[in-house]
């Protein structure tokens, strides 16, 4: 006769494979957690790193640009001396000229012509006088047109002047200062303008 097991061996199987089962899904979920911690401390320590690393870059840009700064400063502060010392070496470059332009003033100054007034503004130089005559003035812009250190006399104004007899005026005229021996565009750039 054939052996009939009455015993409950599907019940306990299920619940054998049940508790394999339950194992296996909590080691599946202890692992799954620990590696979502693990993950979690890796990017968070990534994370971490990089801050630090973008606040390293934060510093150091911060001091470059004290330093970009300093440097616009020297640059401005050396801009400043250079202009400086290109008027001081245009003074000095200029310093005799003046006294060559009043000299050459005096030569060319006819009898009965009296200055009022000269003013110098770069290469021109504007002179308010009074005259004794027409033909006193035309003399003395003559003597400025030939004169090696004047060029271009301009009379703007002419006006009677009674005080100094009936052909007494006063002019306003205006000449340019012109190097001797130097051309037009370098006697302009040595004296500065």
């Amino acid at each position: 006769m054939a052996k009939i097991n009455l015993l409950p061996w599907r019940e306990q199987r299920r619940e054998r494979l049940r508790k394999e089962f339950l194992v296996v899904l909590g080691s599946v979920a202890a692992a799954g957690v620990l590696v979502a911690v693990l993950g979690h401390v890796v990017i968070t320590g990534q994370i971490t790193h990089q801050n630090e690393r973008n606040e390293y870059l934060r510093t150091h840009i911060r001091e470059l640009d004290k330093q970009v700064a300093e440097i616009k400063d020297l640059q401005t502060r050396r801009n400043q001396l250079l202009d400086r010392m290109k008027v001081i070496q245009d003074l000095q470059g200029t310093r005799p000229l003046i006294v060559h332009i009043f000299d050459e003033i005096v030569r060319t100054l006819p009898d009965g012509v009296y200055f009022r007034g000269m003013e110098r503004a770069g290469q021109t130089i504007t002179i308010r006088g009074t005259a004794e005559s027409n033909n006193r003035v035309s003399s003395l812009m003559r003597r400025l047109d030939a004169s090696e250190w004047f060029s271009e006399p301009n009379l703007k104004a002419v006006t009677a002047n009674p005080r100094f007899g009936d052909q007494g005026n006063d002019f306003d005229l205006t000449v340019k200062v012109s190097m001797p021996g130097a051309t037009a565009d370098e006697g302009q750039g040595e004296t500065g303008e």
